[in-house]
């Protein structure tokens, strides 16, 4: 999802997405991962982008149009901070079964239990 809310993509793991790293001039673009699995939760990790060293060789290689239109326009003037995802999603605990104690009268329990019963006092 981008910032705007809008997804761009759904699938399962793993797949390989082309993102668009500018959002407008001189904007970097950021995205959201979201993670989901039946009984796990849910897990949101940000994609975001970070100024390319490359881009201050334009002040060197005398590249001033380079570096004041055309990289921040196209958005080539940023990189991921981080080219892989590797995330691990947790057990939700809603879905853990837990222990309980189901109260039955002697009416509503099967013939074979009846044998086990011990009387309370």
């Amino acid at each position: 999802m981008d910032t705007k809310g809008t997804e761009i993509y759904k699938g399962n793991t793993p797949a390989t997405v082309v993102l668009k790293s500018g959002d407008g001039f001189f904007k970097r673009a950021a995205y959201q991962v979201k993670f989901t699995k039946a009984g796990y939760d849910e897990k949101i990790v940000p994609i975001t982008f970070k100024v390319d060293g490359w881009y201050w060789g334009n002040l060197l290689l005398g590249g001033v149009v380079g570096m004041l239109i055309v990289d921040p326009a196209t958005g080539a003037m940023y990189k991921l901070e981080n080219e892989f995802i590797n995330e691990t999603l947790l057990r939700s605990s809603a879905s853990a079964s837990q222990a309980g104690l189901n109260v039955y009268g002697i009416d509503d329990i099967p013939a074979n239990w009846k044998a086990h019963l011990v009387p309370l006092k």
